[in-house]
This record gives C-alpha cells, sequence and structure tokens, in this order.
C-alpha cells in the first residue's frame, strides 16, 4: 500500500483524474506555445518590417501575431481552469482520505495531539500539497516541453545560441531552486511543524482564557505564543532568503540568455551566418521561453516546506489502528444484551505500559454496574473498551445474549455503537440549533420525538419558553446554555438514540450538588430495565439501587502524573476486579 502523506501519493491521486489532467496540460502547452510563439513571430515581423517588404509579405506573420495573440489568452484561461479543476478535486480526495483516516483514528488514536497542530495538519498542511499540481508538476511539464522545443527552434537558427538557452533555461529551472532549497532547508522544513505549535498554543490560550484572566496567569501563556511566532517568523525569514537567492539566479539566468544571444547573434551575423531578421528572433525569444519557468521556480523552491508538510500529515494518517475491524464481521446477535469482561488489559497506540490491567466483569441483562475510583484509575478506558473506540491488548469483551456470547471484536465497530451508546462526561455540542445537536443521536427524528426526548430528560419547559425553540441556538460547545443544560441534552440525545446497553460517563461531572442529585435521579428512573455501567466519582448519588454491580478501582495511582503522556489517559493501575454486590469492592493488589 503506497504511503500516505508523502509526495508520491498526491501526485497519484493526481493521476486519478488523468483525463484533466492531460487536458490542463495540452492547453498549458499550447497557450505556452502561443506565447513563444507570438513573441517569435513578432520578432520576425517587426524587424523584417523595418526592411519596407511589400505587404503582402507579411501578411502570414500579420495574421500569425493575431492568432497567437488571442489563443495565448484563452488557452492560458483553459489551462488555468483545467488545473485548478484538477487541484480542487485532489484537494478533495486528500480530504476525504484524510477524514476517514481520523474516522478510524478517533478518539484514542489521537489522544496525544493538540487541537491546534492536529487542524493545522488537516487543514494547512493538506492546503499545501494540493499545490504541488497546480504549481509544481503541471507547470514544470508544460515548461520542459515547450523550453524544449524553443531550444529546438533557437538551435535551428543558431546553434551556439540554442545551447545558450537550454543552459539558462536549466539554471533557472533546475538549479535556483536547489540552490534556494539548500539555503533554506532547515527553516522551510521547520515553518509547518512551527505553525502547528503556534496554532496548538494559541487555541489553548483561547480556550483557557477565562481561567487565566481569573488567576492573572495570561502574561506567561501569551509570552510563549510570542516565542512560537517568534520563531516562525524567523524560519520564514531564512526561507524568504533562500527564495531570494533563487530569484536572483533565475533573473541572472534570464539575462544572461538574453546577452548571450545578443552577442553570439552579432557575430553571426558580421560572419554573414544569419541576416537581421533572424537576429531579432534569436535574441527576443528567450525572454518567452524563461517567463515559463518564472512562476515555476519560485514555487519548486518550497518543496522542503511542502515535504515537511507530507511527513507531518503522515505521521497521523499512518498511525496504527487503535481499533482493527473483522475482515468479515458477524451478524449482530438478538438481545438483550448483557456483558462479560475476562482479564482484560488495555494500553493506548502512544502508550508502553496497560491503563487497564486483569479487569473481569459478569453483567446481565437488564443489571446496572457502578464503576468508581480516583482520577487516572481507568474508568474512561473501560468506557472507551465497550464502546469498541480500543481494542484490549489482551483478555476479551463479551456481548452476552440468550443464546450465548459474541465478542465485541468479532463484530463491526457502527453495529456494536448501535447496540451500546454513550453519555459522556463532557459532551461536545456544536454550534448549531439544538434540533440539529439532538439529530446526532437519530437523523430521522421527528420534532414530536425530540420534545419527548427533551421532556424525559426534564428540559421540555425550558425549551417551551425558548422563543426559538429547537430552532435555538446552543453556542460553539454549548457556550450558550449551563452546565446542567449540557448535560440534560446530551441525556436526552443518548435516551433519543434507544441503545439497549448504555453507558454513563462521569454524568454529573462539573455539576453543583443539588443538580447533580436531580439528574441522576433522573437518569436512573429513565434506564431502569436496561443494561447499563454508570461510571463516576460519586458513588453515593446510586447509594439507594440495588442489587447492582461494584467496583471500586482504588485511589489515583501513585505514577500516574509520570505515565500520563506515555500512557494516553493517567497512569497505569493495579489490576482490578468488577464483582456483584451492593458495596465496593477494593482493587485488588
Amino acid at each position: 500500500m503506497r504511503r500516505t502523506g508523502s509526495l508520491g501519493w498526491v501526485l497519484s491521486l493526481g493521476w486519478l483524474h488523468r483525463r484533466r489532467v492531460v487536458l490542463a496540460a495540452a492547453a498549458g502547452m499550447a497557450g505556452a506555445g502561443a506565447a513563444v510563439g507570438l513573441t517569435a513571430t513578432s520578432a520576425w515581423l517587426i524587424s523584417r518590417a523595418a526592411e519596407r517588404p511589400p505587404v503582402l509579405y507579411l501578411m502570414v506573420a500579420i495574421v500569425a501575431v493575431r492568432a497567437f495573440g488571442v489563443a495565448r489568452g484563452a488557452l492560458r484561461y483553459a489551462e488555468r481552469l483545467a488545473a485548478h479543476d484538477v487541484a480542487f478535486r485532489v484537494l478533495a480526495d486528500l480530504r476525504l482520505a484524510a477524514y476517514r483516516r481520523l474516522r478510524s483514528l478517533a478518539p484514542s488514536g489521537l489522544a496525544q495531539d493538540r487541537s491546534g497542530d492536529l487542524l493545522a495538519r488537516i487543514v494547512t498542511d493538506i492546503d499545501g500539497l494540493a499545490d504541488v499540481w497546480l504549481r509544481v508538476a503541471l507547470p514544470y511539464v508544460v515548461a520542459a516541453t515547450i523550453g524544449g522545443a524553443t531550444v529546438l527552434l533557437i538551435g535551428t537558427i543558431l546553434p551556439l545560441a540554442g545551447l545558450a538557452l537550454a543552459l539558462s533555461l536549466v539554471t533557472a529551472g533546475v538549479a535556483a531552486p536547489l540552490l534556494a532549497a539548500v539555503v533554506a532547508r532547515r527553516a522551510e522544513a521547520s515553518v509547518a511543524p512551527t505553525r502547528g505549535a503556534l496554532a496548538g498554543e494559541a487555541l489553548e490560550l483561547l480556550r483557557g482564557a477565562p481561567e487565566l484572566l481569573i488567576s492573572d496567569a495570561c502574561e506567561p501563556r501569551l509570552r510563549a505564543v510570542g516565542a512560537i511566532d517568534r520563531r516562525l517568523r524567523d524560519a520564514e525569514a531564512r526561507s524568504a532568503l533562500g527564495s531570494g537567492l533563487g530569484t536572483l539566479v533565475t533573473e541572472l539566468a534570464q539575462g544572461s540568455a538574453v546577452w548571450l544571444a545578443l552577442v553570439l547573434g552579432v557575430l553571426a551575423l558580421r560572419a554573414g551566418a544569419i541576416g537581421g531578421v533572424a537576429l531579432a528572433v534569436v535574441v527576443l525569444t528567450p525572454i518567452a521561453a524563461h517567463e515559463l519557468i518564472g512562476g515555476v521556480a519560485p514555487a519548486a523552491q518550497q518543496l522542503p516546506r511542502v515535504r515537511s508538510a507530507a511527513r507531518r500529515l503522515s505521521e497521523v494518517l499512518a498511525r496504527p489502528d487503535p481499533v482493527r475491524e473483522p475482515d468479515r464481521p458477524i451478524r449482530v446477535p438478538r438481545g438483550p444484551y448483557g456483558l462479560r469482561l475476562r482479564r482484560v488489559c488495555a494500553r493506548y497506540p502512544a502508550g508502553s505500559r496497560d491503563v487497564l490491567r486483569g479487569v473481569d466483569l459478569d453483567l446481565r441483562a437488564g443489571e446496572r454496574a457502578l464503576v468508581t475510583g480516583g482520577s487516572g484509575t481507568g474508568k474512561s478506558t473501560l468506557a472507551a473498551l465497550l464502546l469498541r473506540q480500543l481494542d484490549p491488548s489482551s483478555g476479551t469483551v463479551e456481548l452476552v445474549t440468550a443464546d450465548g456470547s459474541v465478542e465485541l471484536s468479532a463484530l463491526a465497530g457502527d453495529d456494536v455503537r448501535g447496540i451500546i451508546g454513550l453519555c459522556a462526561q463532557d459532551p461536545h455540542l456544536f454550534d448549531t440549533s439544538l434540533r440539529e445537536n439532538l439529530r446526532i443521536a437519530r437523523p430521522d427524528a421527528t420534532d414530536a420525538e425530540l420534545v419527548e426526548a427533551l421532556g424525559a430528560a426534564r428540559l421540555g419547559a425550558w425549551v417551551a419558553s425558548l422563543p426559538g425553540g429547537l430552532d435555538t441556538l446552543v453556542g460553539e460547545h454549548g457556550a450558550r446554555v449551563s452546565g446542567g443544560q449540557r448535560q440534560r441534552i446530551e441525556l436526552a440525545r443518548t435516551l433519543l438514540g434507544d441503545r439497549p446497553v448504555l453507558v454513563f460517563d462521569e454524568p454529573t461531572e462539573h455539576l453543583d450538588e443539588a443538580t447533580a442529585t436531580a439528574l441522576m435521579a433522573d437518569t436512573l428512573a429513565l434506564t431502569a430495565g436496561r443494561t447499563a455501567l454508570f461510571i463516576t466519582h460519586r458513588p453515593a448519588l446510586m447509594a439507594a439501587v440495588h442489587p447492582m454491580v461494584t467496583i471500586d478501582l482504588g485511589a489515583t495511582p501513585a505514577d500516574a502524573v509520570g505515565d500520563l503522556a506515555d500512557a494516553g489517559e493517567q497512569g497505569v493501575r493495579p489490576g482490578h476486579r468488577l464483582s456483584p454486590g451492593p458495596t465496593p469492592v477494593p482493587a485488588r493488589q
């Protein structure tokens, strides 16, 4: 399989649209040929007209100049249209391939990434890769073809001038970009990662602005952002220096081609090898030939930056899947459903040690389980396993029915999530209407069903009081609603999905005691008779529920902080076991 994120992969995506590529190349070559023909024919016509021949001798050249002039503009427009069409299609293919890959990686495979840096990779870096076809590949094909034809034309008239033109074109189109790349290689390669770091730091600063302002801690973060910005400016300045040197060499090559053609032409004219009309063609045509290279070389000088962007994109897209889909997923068995875990261990893709060790669980259909423990003891990792957002490193996770059991790894991930629903601890609300946020759980839900779900979550009266009703905008990440309302919207969304098995990951997080008590009471009432797993650090809210399978994962392990970056969550903890009973069972050492 071709390595994703490489320049070869980008070029192969363009070749999928080969008809449009050929059309763009043909239009480009015809337009470039018309430009060179216009210059050569104009030079011949002006110099020949100076000899005052009969006007009929000039008619063919006059018509040719008009034809080349009209054709140059029309063909360049056609070439730009076709080339941009190819570039936009490649860009769409790149984005689609990246989004599909991210869908397989999220969320566990992206746990170590900063949001701003990941956004820079998926947006800015991909945009830069699309320019490979538009600004480098197609223009170089056109320049090489028409430049070679121009060299042959000049070489036919005066061989030494043709050789001089060939050398100048190679210098402008190959040597100048290489010189620029050598001078600014490190700077160009550092631009993309530094820009990603700046985006990540700026996004974190914006997200944490309220807390930083309250704590009077903005200045250190602003200085950190300023330092990264200065590094980016320095890298871009060094890159500009390389580009400037490359442009200097390109201009010198063009000037040298004209002066060499003039000197060689004058010597040939004195020797009687060529006439005055041919001299004009030999001297002026190189200017048109170098115009083909003028726009290509600066783009080629940025190839180190493009390679860096491709490498950064590849670092994400080439990661192993945190969840491996079965080649032939089995059909979903009929419910009702229970859960069974046997000696389950789990680690995140970026981790070197297990986050969970030796977890056992027997949860029959209709039963409810309570999972408690300190921060970093693996509660959310357990939820990720059940949702097939992470595969166990060892052990088995099974779905139990009246007819037997089946491992979750044998089912398609979408089928698993069609059975097991999640009520997240920090639900994401999109910057759109309440209706659209709810319909994420069930796109075909009617307004009546949405209102019913909101009523079950005790938001019916609140929604009825809103002027916009279901069309009310909730703001970015639910900024226009309170924390309690956001959690109840997530509860309504979970209920609307109507999954037979539900996982509640810290459903009372960030809520005050009264709001948390009311929300948990409603949640317990609404999930009566369903198989449910409640992950919480506030077990007292469920003390009245019997019988219940319980677990105590223990306090935060001492090595949690040290292993935060390594494990992807907050450390490695002792083995623990889920057991039935009305009281928590301590972690097994």
